[in-house]
């Protein structure tokens, strides 16, 4: 079987993380990297991929990168609200694309990025931990087919020392993140919220504040999805007790799990004591290899553009809301 030929835009932050992953995997073979800097990506080379033969080529445009190195598949960690034109140059290219969260800023780029990956052919996946865990698969299941009842409320909260670790980064620079905390560590969050509720947003009303910085820090708010289901979110950036949690409760039962990676999971029966639960089927797998695996036809893309256009939605909303003072309601196409 012949490799999936894999190259990197953007070599920073979580992108050591994916050539941890990738550079040992024996479907795949690491043919390029690239970012404004050639000493930047020989460096990460280097740190990460110094075992790798033959190594990675250089680039710092990404067109020469794919017209030279022919990829099969990109995975792209650049700014947020570079998104959009990187992934759509990827795509047009002939790329399988692996989109960092989150996928775009803006729900209108969102369509349009789908439309693109459909007209494509491509797969299109966002790199979000907890759809390629077996616990929300399971969680997903249960509140499909009700087995704890029908879900009605969902609490969930995301704790990090978020501004200072950004501070003077483009995370804190709304012309390249698009938005602080909420767009950046809260994707995680709301991803796992609309992923398992599986239902457009109705409405939401918010609250925000930046903390004196460009860019949100803390936000809270309540979510009224289509399906009924309610749920209240609360996003702390200024707080070094780091922690996530989410509380799914259902008129038969209620399930508390780690929203950001799966790392817990009880379940409380009907009359609120603790479900001995049996092993969930499956096993852990990175978005990395559900990738992989989507391409070789393997498997299914756990996430898509879809996931992508609803939390735009969302985000957009939210920050409607937080401006205006008033509840808002996602613009929805079709």
């Amino acid at each position: 079987m012949a490799k999936v030929k894999v190259a990197f835009l953007g070599c920073g932050g979580f992108m050591g993380a994916h050539a941890q992953r990738l550079r040992a995997h024996p479907d795949v073979q690491l043919v390029a990297m690239c970012d404004v800097a050639e000493a930047g990506v020989r460096g990460f080379i280097q740190q990460h991929l110094g075992a790798v033969s033959p190594a990675p080529a250089v680039f710092t445009d990404p067109a020469a990168m794919y017209a030279q190195a022919k990829p099969d598949a990109v995975f792209i960690a650049t700014p947020h609200t570079m998104h959009f034109q990187h992934g759509k140059q990827a795509l047009q290219a002939g790329c399988h694309v692996y989109m960092e969260k989150p996928m775009v800023t803006a729900a209108d780029d969102a369509y349009a990025l789908a439309e693109v990956t459909k007209k494509a052919g491509k797969i299109l996946v966002v790199g979000y931990n907890t759809p390629c865990s077996p616990e929300y698969l399971w969680l997903r299941e249960s509140i499909r087919n009700k087995s704890l009842g029908k879900l009605e409320v969902i609490s969930g909260f995301l704790s990090q020392d978020w501004m200072r670790l950004t501070v003077g980064l483009w995370r804190q620079k709304p012309e390249l993140s698009g938005g602080g905390q909420a767009y950046d560590s809260g994707a995680h969050l709301l991803n796992s919220l609309c992923w398992s509720v599986e239902s457009n947003v109705a409405e939401v009303f918010a609250f925000v504040d930046n903390h004196g910085t460009p860019v949100d820090i803390n936000s809270a708010f309540v979510i009224r999805f289509e399906n009924g289901v309610m749920a209240s979110i609360a996003i702390g950036g200024n707080s070094p007790g780091g922690g996530s949690h989410m509380a799914y409760m259902f008129d038969g039962g209620r399930v508390e799990i780690d929203p950001w990676g799966s790392s817990f999971m009880n379940v409380f029966g009907a009359n609120g004591s603790k479900v001995k639960w049996p092993a969930i089927p499956g096993k852990d797998q990175t978005p990395d290899d559900n990738f992989i695996d989507a391409i070789l036809g393997r498997a299914e893309p756990r996430t898509s553009p879809a996931n992508g256009i609803i939390q735009s939605e969302l985000m957009d909303a939210i920050y409607e809301s937080a401006k205006t003072g008033r509840p808002a309601k996602p613009k929805r196409r079709g």
